[in-house]
């Protein structure tokens, strides 16, 4: 059997043609057939909701540091817009062509090969949770089993970290107390709380609650691309720490010293994140996070069927078959089980 791989972050859901994913469609990074292709066995599947109309643009500051601007969204649209996406994942698990994965056992069978796809719920942003939390619980039942508290826009729980360069990621302040009380009951329930997205106040208030591993699901590192995304030293330190992971993202910005969306960016960036997170925390905390079909991704890459060529760039850069394989699967089959209750 292939190397199977778990992928940490997906936009699939809220992409345009999302209705061919299990029968396959010509545009996006993702379908079930491709994730066939692949060897991808399992991957955390996002339910992200837009500012109606808004796109981030690009605006350039007096200091000479390139900002995004975002718009913030509000419960009720996010409500609807999640529980609509998240619907369609619970469609295609009725359908029989992906597994929504409530337990650790249902992520042990996907990587046999025994069955289909298993498919993690998750919210990038917890807009879709009324500030109270009564209806994480709600959320609970339905599946959801991974939450990031926010996108990069301020909400109910905390402020996300504004897409920068050159910037720390040391942005305004972190969780309201209705974030830390987020935390506190994902950690009851079993609910793994995403870092990515969060500014480093943020960061560091759900490091000294001690709810879990830290995960960053889809993120850089700093030292390579200085963006307000990516993650410091000190922080990829703390989540080694906490024995979490960094799940190495495959957006052309975030990978580049310069922060360009060029779609030349080589593949071999992507091990060259992996490498320096490994050098620091080791392998052992080190994973995948592309952010298919949300974001721009190297052109040789070009969809999920180019895992292998990650694969392959990991060994060039220096990482031996075990930690292949730990980084591929084994590291978040880890800290989903230790957040699960497993």
């Amino acid at each position: 059997m292939s190397q199977p791989v778990f992928d940490g972050h997906n936009d699939a859901l809220t992409q345009a043609g999302h209705a061919g994913l299990a029968t396959g469609r010509p545009e996006g990074h993702l379908d079930l057939p491709r994730m066939r292709e692949a060897g991808m066995r399992g991957g955390i599947f996002a339910v992200f909701t837009p500012a109606p109309g808004d796109e981030p643009r690009r605006v350039p500051r007096d200091d000479g540091v390139a900002e995004y601007a975002v718009t913030p969204v509000g419960h009720d649209l996010a409500a609807a817009h999640a529980t609509a996406a998240a619907g369609r994942l619970l469609g295609l698990e009725r359908e029989g062509a992906v597994r929504v994965a409530r337990s650790i056992a249902d992520v042990d069978t996907a990587f046999t090969g025994e069955g289909p796809p298993v498919a993690v719920l998750h919210l990038e942003g917890a807009e879709a949770i009324d500030p109270g939390g009564e209806s994480l619980a709600l959320w609970h039942a339905a599946g959801l089993r991974s939450l990031g508290p926010v996108w990069s826009r301020p909400n109910a729980f905390g402020h996300g970290v504004p897409f920068a360069f050159p910037s720390s990621p040391d942005t305004g302040p972190g969780l309201t107390p209705q974030g830390i009380a987020l935390v506190r009951r994902c950690s009851e329930m079993g609910v793994l709380v995403d870092l990515s997205h969060l500014n480093a106040a943020g960061f560091w208030d759900v490091a000294r609650l001690d709810a879990g591993p830290l995960v960053v699901s889809h993120a850089g590192a700093h030292a390579l691309c200085p963006a307000s995304r990516n993650l410091t030293d000190a922080q990829i330190d703390a989540v080694g720490a906490s024995g979490g992971l960094v799940g190495i993202i495959f957006a052309c910005s975030l990978l580049r010293a310069d922060f360009g969306d060029d779609p030349t960016t080589p593949v071999a960036l992507i091990a060259r994140h992996a490498r320096h997170v490994a050098d620091r925390i080791g392998p052992e905390h080190v994973a995948l996070g592309s952010d298919f079909d949300g974001a721009l991704i190297p052109d040789a890459v070009g969809d999920v069927r180019g895992l292998p060529l990650v694969l392959e760039a990991l060994a060039a850069e220096g990482f031996g078959p075990e930690d292949i394989a730990a980084v591929a699967w084994g590291n978040w089959r880890r800290v989903l089980a230790a957040w699960w209750g497993a």
